[in-house]
């Protein structure tokens, strides 16, 4: 503290010294003294003003962001720094007018408490002889925090001068008289109000209008504040008005427990604030630089999703108490978990072949309330719709004796196994058809008692890894990929004629460093005028998480809108993606569901390489999603896609080679092609029926 009273409160006294010079009246001294920090500072006010533009302009993003990193917050973090060094922002920024201000009102209260020092600029070896006396004439040896005030207080009695004069013979050379009349000459007085005072809560007297005026001083400045503010503005009303609450009860508490001169300096601060924010929205105006429109509609996005989950809390009651009704539970065998409405596809093949060869029932629990399956008309499927409050407590009280999901991280978050029946056993089926180990956390498959895996590649790598982790073995169906035999077959049955011109289909993923946010520039102008048909194809997720990014892209590019080039943001038909002649992406899974459905080459950027699983490295199998990517087509830093034209016009050369390429990995890669249905449905069969049928060694190990 005796630091700052010396680096900081020095340089103030100074400041105080020459403010009370020029007005010879210690209130107004500090009102102007007030003012000359709110000028002082304002260069700082300007620089948050700046970045706190830029925070709403990218929150809309940043929220993105949180939800698209929820379980990686090393990759958030990274994300996150890239969003702020794109942007120019800064979070010290924020802080630094509370930091300053700190040392300010600690300086100011030691110009307060010292005035012979800062006021007066009487030598030290003077000012200790005068307190020494202060504690003679008043009987005490420790005057506490405000020994120079005692002096002041002691001298204003005209009586008690003589008793300071006796100085004059312990300090030669120094006039005391002198001294003494600049110390009555200082009046700490303000209408009335002791500026050197404290005011007492206990004690009602003029003093306490002090902190009243202060209080009400931040009333006003946070009203003001709510209603110009750029960062306030976006608060909600509950937020805002918590804030102002604080303030005022802050402001008032503060100014009770420092001197009056203090707390008079708090309030001007708080009214000379006002002006400031009306400054910096001057020079630079919120509506200059923030999209107010769309942030609005995202408002009203927000509002409708909370008036949705409180509808939707009411059906999630309704079938959390169908699917707990004992004679329900007891006669449940086998149940299926879905994390949303699109998830039905990776399970279609199995439920439809468990229905044609059994008579087993079905029960489907969705999270997703417009899950279309909740509307089914078969009788054996029993949906159930689930919010995230109930979903926990419903997987500890499951009592079917297999649980089948593409969920991973059984028991490592909210979804754990069942408390009930220890038995149970949890099938997972991949919902993709690349690495287990590098696009799952560490352990994420721990827990289930039985793997569908899609490829000998995936077999392999769950055996490696329990070895590594020294968990227990587990079933492994060499399974196939069921969504990858639908879409074949829709394929082949669906209409091939060959485009006017060759369409490039741009389908970026939406992790960090996607085609969307690193590239897309160079990509359109390296490809733009080709002679080909250019159609951009955001991940629905990006789409969905950052609307105002893509209102940017789509009114970047709006003066080249045509049938040769689109950007697609209605993602209800797949057409576009099976009917174009290339892909180009970075990291995303479509790329193989292309590529396999129609034997037709992908163009990869090297992005940065999306890595859920960190030591996916401490098992010695190169994970499919980088072996593939030069069997499938072709690879290139993001460095040349300068010359992106002529690598897509390589591959659409060579598409028969790469045709026949594709054909002979998808055949030696995926188990069961085309017929995956059968092994996977009829492990669950003989699972569940009385008659439990025996398993080929091929299928089941």
């Amino acid at each position: 503290m005796e630091i700052i009273n010396t680096i900081v409160g020095t340089p103030l006294g100074w400041l105080m010294w020459l403010c009370y010079k020029i007005f010879s009246d210690y209130g107004i001294a500090i009102i102007f003294f007030t003012l000359l920090t709110k000028v002082v500072m304002f260069p700082i006010s300007l620089l948050v003003q700046k970045n706190s533009i830029k925070m709403v302009k990218m929150k809309p993003e940043l929220d993105a962001l949180k939800y698209q990193y929820i379980d990686d917050q090393d990759a958030f973090v990274d994300a996150q720094t890239a969003l702020y060094k794109r942007e120019k922002y800064s979070p010290m920024a924020g802080v630094w007018p509370l930091l300053l201000q700190l040392p300010i009102i600690f300086g100011l209260i030691d110009v307060v408490y010292k005035p012979l020092k800062h006021l007066l600029h009487i030598p030290a070896d003077v000012i200790n002889a005068f307190t020494a006396k202060a504690g003679e004439i008043l009987g005490m040896t420790d005057l506490g925090s405000s020994p120079q005030l005692r002096v002041v207080e002691l001298l204003s009695n005209p009586d008690n001068v003589p008793k300071f004069l006796d100085l004059q013979d312990s300090l030669a050379g120094v006039d005391v008289q002198s001294v003494i009349d600049s110390i009555r000459g200082v009046n700490m007085h303000f209408l009335g109000i002791n500026l050197a005072q404290t005011p007492s809560i206990t004690v009602l007297n003029i003093l306490v209008l002090v902190p009243v005026l202060a209080g009400l001083s931040a009333l006003i400045m946070c009203v003001i504040q709510n209603k110009i503010n750029v960062l306030q503005i976006e608060q909600s009303k509950l937020s805002q008005w918590g804030m102002t609450i604080f303030m005022i009860a802050f402001s008032t508490y503060f100014a009770f427990i420092v001197p009056t001169g203090v707390g008079m300096y708090w309030m001007w601060g708080n009214l000379f604030s006002i002006i400031v924010m009306f400054l910096v929205n001057k020079i630079y105006d919120p509506k200059k630089y923030i999209d107010y429109n769309a942030l609005e509609e995202l408002k009203k996005q927000t509002a409708a999703n909370k008036e949705k989950t409180k509808r939707n809390k009411k059906l999630a009651k309704k079938y959390y108490k169908a699917f707990c009704r004992p004679e329900n539970m007891e006669k449940m065998k086998l149940m299926f978990y879905a994390e949303g409405g699109g998830y039905y596809k990776y399970f279609a093949n199995i439920i439809e072949a468990i229905l044609a060869k059994s008579k087993l029932k079905i029960h489907y629990v969705t999270s997703d309330p417009e899950d279309p399956i909740l509307e089914t008309k078969e009788e054996r499927i029993i949906p159930y719709y689930v919010d995230e409050n109930r979903l926990i407590s419903l997987m500890m009280k499951v009592e079917a004796k297999m649980v089948v999901m593409t969920t991973p991280d059984l028991e490592k978050y909210h979804i754990k196994r069942s408390k009930v029946r220890k038995d149970v056993e949890y099938v997972y089926v991949d919902h993709g058809c690349t690495s287990l180990n590098l696009t799952y956390r560490t352990g994420a498959l721990d827990y289930f008692d039985t793997i569908f895996a899609v490829s000998e590649a995936q077999a392999n790598e769950v055996r490696a890894i329990e070895k590594l982790r020294g968990t227990p073995e587990k079933t492994i169906v060499n399974c196939g990929y069921g969504l990858l035999d639908n879409m074949i077959a829709a394929y082949n049955a669906s209409d091939k004629t060959e485009n006017e011109k060759k369409t490039i289909l741009i389908a970026p993923s939406w992790q960090y460093d996607n085609l969307m946010d690193s590239c897309l520039d160079d990509l359109v102008e390296g490809l733009y005028g080709s002679g080909y048909r250019i159609v951009i194809r955001p991940h629905p997720q990006y789409v969905r998480r950052f609307p105002l990014k893509i209102k940017e892209v789509l009114g970047k590019y709006s003066d080249r809108f045509s049938d040769d080039f689109v950007i697609e943001t209605d993602f209800s038909s797949n057409v576009t993606v099976y009917t174009a002649d290339l892909l180009i992406t970075d990291w995303s899974a479509i790329a193989f569901e292309f590529s396999f459905t129609t034997n037709k080459p992908t163009l990869f950027i090297n992005t940065k390489m999306k890595v859920v699983n960190k030591a996916y490295k401490k098992i010695d199998i190169v994970p499919f999603d980088i072996t593939a990517r030069n069997q499938v087509g072709r690879s290139i830093e993001k460095e040349d896609v300068k010359n992106i034209a002529a690598a897509a016009a390589d591959l659409l050369e060579n598409q028969s080679a790469y045709a026949a390429q594709i054909e002979e990995l998808k055949n030696t890669y995926f188990y069961n092609l085309g017929h995956s249905v059968e092994v996977g449905a009829d492990y669950i069969i003989s699972r569940l029926t009385k008659k439990k049928k025996a398993k080929p060694e091929a299928e089941v190990k």
